[in-house]
């Protein structure tokens, strides 16, 4: 009996460790924020590329904000790759009122950014940016 708590309490402590290990890797998003990322990101590698290994690539992604000087200052602050272009729609379909943001994966921690944007309550998706 005694063998049997033991198992159970290392059993315990890895399941544990492995929840800590997932919730710090992956940073928590609301439970609408998360259904705001519309990237598969399975395909991309620790470093944010996809594709064969003799040609990986970054994926770019775009949204919309309200075209403010508020609202750029706290999207540049978590997306240093970030680029803004009002007065262009994109694939997202921004608004007069809006300012299409575009950036890239290819940056270090590119998922908690993509999470920490989503988070923000000015961004309403993030999509696949194809520059069609």
């Amino acid at each position: 009996m005694k063998k049997y708590f033991i198992f159970l309490a290392i059993f315990l402590l890895v399941c544990l460790s492995l929840i800590f290990f997932a919730k710090s890797f992956y940073p928590a998003v609301d439970g609408a924020g998360r259904f705001k990322v519309e990237l598969d990101l399975e395909q991309l590698d620790e470093h944010g590329l996809r594709g064969a290994l003799d040609g990986k690539v970054s994926v770019s992604y775009e949204f919309c904000i309200p075209n403010t000087v508020e609202c750029k200052a706290r999207v540049k602050a978590i997306d240093e790759t970030v680029q803004f272009m009002p007065g262009s729609r994109g694939r997202i379909g921004a608004g007069t009122d809006q300012c299409l943001c575009v950036g890239s994966t290819h940056q270090k921690n590119y998922r908690a950014v993509l999470y920490s944007l989503a988070e923000l309550s000015c961004v309403g998706r993030i999509i696949v940016c194809d520059f069609e």
